[in-house]
């Protein structure tokens, strides 16, 4: 079996895989803080019991609430089709543009937040106005980020990106170390994790990335948790492909990333464990931070820095 197909078959496994993640953080995050917390398939657990449940429509709403969990869904399941792993990617004929994966991610942030609007309720507008204010910064970072792997390959596709990155060679770059932290912010963003969002709060006046679901259901609310467990897949291998050691053959590549996305979990854990919330008005600063530590990362490469 040739690499390309496998590589397509890991990212239709991802599909059913990608819950693995934020409950494979749960758990370790409950066992960093001394409880026995849920199980890592937890989030399947949750998934049949929402799929097994109707859906429901609040009065008032139209086409946009009912359309945004599917047009969500579809955004993560182009973006899983994207991302390539193992350095390897699937025919899909959707290609792997970095620039589309980008695309693909607001397009998901965009159905969900204008969902809310539909509903015209309090606290889901007040959660997707914070997520879309972090968005803000968050997409810039997450463009700067990747600006700086694309120009070690000197094109926006992942898999010429991921192939530049592969080595020790890349280790020696300023600019690669400076997209490494631009990007690990990145992922606490795209994630809602700690300390820019905290997943486990259910209290309206502070949730951000939970606030836009409030007001679903059923198989509607499968569809966006499913969602953002895909994101949780996309963003974490995204890190490892480009940020993170790896080298040798597609089996070799699709281990390490497999060990990558481990010590990305247990990472998020530990992070959660040791930093509380930080204030809402404090994470911009913190996000600025991150861009202008991805742009002295550009400019040490047009500069030369390392090379």
């Amino acid at each position: 079996m040739s690499d390309t197909i496998e590589a397509g078959a890991v990212q239709l496994a991802a599909i059913a895989l990608a819950p693995l993640l934020p409950g494979t953080i749960q758990t370790l995050k409950a066992r960093l803080q001394g409880r026995r917390g849920p199980s890592p398939f937890q989030p399947y657990r949750s998934l049949r019991r929402l799929w097994g449940k109707s859906a429901v429509e609040p009065e008032g709403t139209g086409v946009m609430y009912r359309l945004a969990p599917p047009v969500v869904a579809a955004g993560l399941l182009v973006a899983l089709a994207i991302v390539p792993v193992g350095g390897q990617s699937g025919d899909f004929g959707l290609g792997n543009d970095a620039l589309v994966l980008v695309g693909m991610l607001a397009l998901a942030r965009f159905a969900a937040t204008t969902a809310t609007w539909d509903t015209g309720n309090g606290f889901a507008l007040m959660g997707a106005a914070r997520d879309l204010m972090l968005a803000v910064f968050g997409e810039a970072l997450l463009v700067l980020s990747i600006a700086l792997a694309a120009l070690a390959a000197q094109s926006t596709d992942l898999l010429a990106m991921s192939d530049a990155a592969a080595g020790g060679a890349i280790w020696g770059e300023p600019a690669h170390w400076c997209g490494a932290i631009a990007f690990a912010l990145v992922i606490l963003v795209e994630t809602g994790r700690q300390p820019i969002d905290n997943p486990d709060t259910h209290l309206e006046l502070t949730m951000i990335h939970e606030g836009p679901l409030l007001e679903y259901a059923g198989r509607d609310l499968a569809y966006l948790q499913w969602s953002a467990a895909a994101r949780h897949w996309v963003i974490l291998v995204l890190g490892a492909e480009l940020f993170m050691p790896h080298w040798g053959s597609f089996s070799m590549r699709l281990g390490l990333l497999a060990a990558g996305l481990a010590v990305l979990c247990g990472s998020l854990a530990i992070a959660e464990t040791a930093q509380a919330k930080m204030r809402i008005l404090q994470a911009p600063a913190l996000l600025g931070l991150g861009c202008a530590i991805a742009l002295v990362g550009v400019g040490s490469f047009v500069a030369g820095v390392g090379t």
